[in-house]
């Protein structure tokens, strides 16, 4: 077969080409994939890296450039992202980039929304006044609540004209940057729901509780009362003791609560004798409500109180307490501690 003469040069302006071109394109093919695996210039200290709405790829890489020495060529990982697909599916949110990570890595880990992680803890005895302030002071935390009452905040959780307190279970939850205080709420809600129905399905027999809201009201004086995980189990004795013999509870913590702003710390006598719906020393029964938010050890004692015949306690100064069986015993126990705090 004759070549014609025309297309015989141009085959030969071609392999003159490639001759010319084909080891420079080489060489940029090879630095191309080389960059793709090669660690970007990540502080040792990591940075946290912004993905805003409406940003792209060519935004991403301005962003990158602004850092001194971290992205070598804004073009090569241009074109990785748009060949590969990935370019569009860059997620919202607030990331750690850690030092090692290269371009490719880094392309993964925004495409699959690994975003950063905050965390805030509800603890154990805060009342709900307390997580929302605790909430509200969170930078990372979207404000949506400011304005709103208790009443309506129970509303916005699906859960109309139920109290707040002692109703979010106090843990440490992880959450992205721009997670509303709702959503927040929402876990803690569910949290307390889960732990409570668990506690209340495996109560022992026999306690003078109607139903799970109850255990969950004791279990919030069991919180306030002692910090110490040895003692939570035999104050729930003693208060559940008291209930069943139709004794006053006579705690302290629950007409704390009832006194709410006007208490300034110190607790008088005519604060005892001060009636409201939270004095259990003028009123029998337990409180209408809870009074903190009580974990996971309180209401396992409230649902598993201790066995014996102790119907009072006092704190011994120690950070404990002292238990007695009779009232002259408590007196006693009472003139003990008294003279110690002296």
């Amino acid at each position: 077969m004759i070549v014609p003469m025309r297309l015989r040069r141009l085959l030969l302006a071609l392999a003159a080409l490639a001759l010319i071109f084909g080891p420079a394109l080489y060489i940029v093919y090879a630095d191309y994939h080389r960059f793709l695996d090669t660690p970007l210039g990540v502080p040792a200290g990591g940075l946290t890296l912004e993905i805003k709405p409406g940003m792209g790829i060519a935004d991403l890489t301005r962003e990158l450039r602004r850092q001194p020495g971290l992205l070598r060529s804004a073009w090569y990982l241009q074109t990785y992202a748009r060949l590969s697909g990935l370019a569009s599916r860059l997620k919202v949110g607030e990331y750690a980039i850690a030092p090692g990570i290269t371009p490719r890595s880094l392309i993964d880990q925004l495409v699959a929304g690994r975003v950063l992680q905050h965390a805030l803890t509800v603890v154990e005895g805060w009342t709900f006044q307390q997580l929302r302030h605790a909430l509200a002071a969170h930078p990372k935390i979207a404000q949506t609540l400011r304005e709103a009452g208790d009443a309506e905040i129970m509303a916005r959780l699906g859960r109309p004209g139920e109290h707040p307190e002692g109703r979010f279970f106090p843990d440490t939850y992880h959450f992205p940057a721009g997670a509303t205080d709702v959503a927040f709420l929402k876990r803690a809600l569910a949290a307390m729901d889960q732990r409570l129905a668990e506690a209340w399905g495996d109560r022992s027999p026999n306690l003078p509780l109607h139903d799970a809201y109850q255990a969950l009201i004791l279990a919030s004086i069991v919180e306030k009362e002692t910090a110490l995980a040895a003692e939570r189990a035999e104050i729930a004795g003693v208060l559940v003791r008291r209930l069943r013999n139709g004794m006053l509870l006579q705690t302290d913590p629950t007409v704390i609560y009832g006194l709410g702003a006007a208490f300034d710390g110190n607790l008088r006598k005519q604060d005892l004798v001060a009636d409201t719906p939270y004095n259990t020393y003028t009123r029998k029964g337990l409180p209408p409500t809870p009074i903190a938010l009580p974990g996971a050890a309180a209401l396992a004692a409230a649902v598993h109180p201790a066995p014996g015949d102790a119907l009072y306690f006092v704190a011994n100064g120690k950070g404990g307490h002292v238990f007695s069986r009779t009232l002259d015993q408590h007196n006693q126990a009472v003139r003990h501690s008294q003279r110690q705090e002296q």
